[in-house]
C-alpha cells in the first residue's frame, strides 16, 4: 500500500502528505466501482449522527477550501435533520454521504466508504499491517500499473500504463519499462484507463524525458499553510529519452495522478495529448479512518499548482491537443508519430519502412467500404494462394496455413489482419479483369502469382 494509506497517530492515516489517489479511489471517483461491491459493511446499524459530526469536523480541519468545507458540513447536518440518513445500512449510507458531499463541492476525490470488517481489530483500530499487505499484493498482481509494453512497426514505443503506484514499490518495474522503451524513435503512453496514483511515480517516469531537473508541480497544503514542490531527478537508471517525441492518450477515465502527468507534459510542451478531456481531479487526498464508526473517507487536503499555468485541472479536466474518441486515440497518435518520423527520415529504406507502417494505420483510421460484387472480383486461386469470400469478408489462405481476413488499403491493395509485414496487390488486364496477385513484403521483396482458377 502506498505511504498515503499508512496510519499515523492522527485520524488521517497518512505518513506521506502528498499523493493523488490509489486505483480504488479513482474507480470510486469515476463511478466505476461502488462501496457496496468493494467493501463489506459491518452488521451493526450505523450511528448517522456521530458519522456526520465526525466527517464535518474533519472537513473543517483539513479540506482545502474552508468555506466549502463548512458548506458541506451544513448540508450533511441538514440532510441528517431531514431524516435522509435514517434506517440505512453502512454501505448505503456511505454512498449517499459521498453523493451529498460531491453535490456541494463537485470534488470527485471525496469518497466515504465502509472499512472492511477484517481490517478492524477487536480494539476498534485499523489493522495497519493487513491493510498494507493487501495493497502490496494487489499492486504486485497488477504489475504496478504497467500493463503492456511493445515496439510498434516503425520503432514507435507503446506503454499501456494503468496506474502510478508509489515508486517505493513500483520503481524497479518502471525502470525496466523505461529501459525497454529507451531505443524507440517515438513514444506513445496510454493513460486512457489510468485512474491515478502517486506523484513519486510521476517524478520517476518524467525524469527520463528531461536532461536537467525540471519543476513538475507543486501542492499547496492547507494544514500548516505550506507548499511542496516536485522536480524531475537529475539521474535515472539507464538511458534518457530527452529528444524522443511523446504522445499521451487520454479519456474521461484518465484521472488524478494520470492527469497531473498529462498536464505537466502538455504545459512543458513535451508531449502531444490525443483523446478526450480527462476526469478533472487535481486535489491530493488523505485517507481518514474512523474504525469505531466502521467507515473511512478520502479527504482532499491541498491543491495542485502548476509552475507554468499557476493553476490546475480540478473540475475542468485537461483538453487534448487532438480531440478524438478514446477508442481511436491510439491509431491517430500512431499515425502522427509515423508521419513525424517520416518527415525527418533521410535514409530511403527507413522512409519506406515508415511509409509502409503509416499506410496500414491510415487504412484503419479511414476504412474503405466494398460491395460484395467488388469483392467477388478477387475470388480465385493464384498458384498456392487462395482468395475466398466468407461472411461478407475476403479471406486469404496459402497452402495449409491458417486463413486470415483481408482489409482494403487502396485500389486493388489489401492488408492481412494477421500480418504487418505482408500485403497483396491484385493485377488487372486491359478489360479490368483480375488476372493475378503480387505478394508484397515490408523489406521490398515481391512475389507474383497469375490467376490459375476461379474456385472460391
Amino acid at each position: 500500500m502506498p505511504k498515503h494509506l499508512l496510519p499515523c497517530p492522527l485520524r488521517s492515516i497518512s505518513l506521506c502528505p502528498i499523493f493523488l489517489c490509489t486505483l480504488a479511489l479513482c474507480a470510486l471517483s469515476l463511478g466505476l466501482l461502488s462501496p457496496v461491491t468493494a467493501w463489506a459493511a459491518p452488521a451493526s446499524p450505523p450511528d448517522a449522527g456521530a458519522i456526520v459530526e465526525q466527517i464535518s469536523q474533519d472537513l473543517d480541519e483539513t479540506y482545502i477550501f474552508p468555506q466549502v468545507a463548512r458548506e458541506m458540513g451544513q448540508h450533511l447536518e441538514q440532510r441528517l435533520a431531514d431524516g435522509a440518513y435514517d434506517d440505512l445500512d453502512l454501505a448505503t449510507l456511505s454512498s449517499l454521504l459521498t453523493e451529498d458531499l460531491r453535490s456541494v463541492s463537485h470534488d470527485l476525490h471525496i469518497s466515504v466508504f465502509p472499512i472492511p470488517e477484517q481490517e478492524i481489530t477487536a480494539g476498534q483500530e485499523v489493522d495497519k499491517a493487513l491493510r498494507r499487505a493487501r495493497y502490496e499484493a494487489d499492486a504486485r498482481r497488477n504489475n504496478y500499473g504497467f500493463r503492456k509494453m511493445e515496439t510498434l512497426q516503425g520503432n514507435v514505443g507503446y506503454l499501456d500504463l494503468r496506474g502510478f503506484d508509489d515508486a517505493s514499490l513500483g520503481g524497479p518495474t518502471a525502470v525496466a519499462a523505461m529501459n525497454y522503451l529507451a531505443n524507440a524513435d517515438a513514444l506513445i503512453i496510454d493513460l486512457r484507463k489510468n485512474g491515478g496514483g502517486s506523484p513519486s511515480m510521476i517524478q520517476l517516469i518524467s525524469s527520463y524525458f528531461f536532461d536537467q531537473p525540471q519543476h513538475l508541480n507543486s501542492f499547496y497544503i492547507r494544514r500548516g499553510d505550506r507548499t511542496k514542490q516536485f522536480w524531475t531527478q537529475a539521474h535515472v537508471e539507464g538511458k534518457k529519452m530527452v529528444d524522443t517525441p511523446i504522445w499521451v492518450l487520454t479519456s474521461g477515465r484518465t484521472f488524478s495522478a494520470a492527469e497531473e502527468f498529462t498536464y505537466n507534459l502538455k504545459n512543458m510542451e513535451r508531449a502531444t495529448i490525443v483523446g478526450q478531456t480527462t476526469g478533472g481531479g487535481a486535489h491530493p487526498v488523505d485517507v481518514h479512518s474512523f474504525p469505531d464508526l466502521g467507515l473511512q473517507m478520502y479527504l482532499p487536503f491541498g491543491r495542485a499548482i502548476n509552475p507554468i499555468t499557476g493553476s490546475n485541472w480540478e473540475g475542468t479536466g485537461i483538453a487534448p491537443d487532438v480531440e478524438v474518441a478514446a477508442a481511436e486515440a491510439l491509431d491517430v497518435a500512431y499515425a502522427q508519430a509515423l508521419e513525424h518520423l517520416a518527415s525527418k527520415a533521410d535514409d530511403p529504406d527507413h522512409r519506406a519502412a515508415l511509409d509502409w507502417a503509416l499506410s496500414a494505420v491510415q487504412a484503419r483510421n479511414y476504412p474503405q467500404q466494398m460491395t460484395s460484387q467488388a469483392m467477388a472480383a478477387y475470388v480465385g486461386v493464384y498458384g498456392p494462394r487462395k482468395i475466398y469470400l466468407e461472411d461478407g469478408v475476403l479471406h486469404y489462405r496459402r497452402g495449409e496455413q491458417a486463413p486470415t481476413a483481408l482489409y482494403p488499403m487502396a485500389d486493388d491493395l489489401f492488408g492481412l489482419a494477421s500480418s504487418d509485414s505482408f500485403r497483396l496487390r491484385f493485377e488487372r488486364d486491359a478489360d479490368d479483369k483480375v488476372v493475378g496477385l503480387v505478394g508484397l513484403y515490408d523489406d521490398g521483396r515481391e512475389q507474383a502469382n497469375p490467376r490459375s482458377g476461379d474456385g472460391g
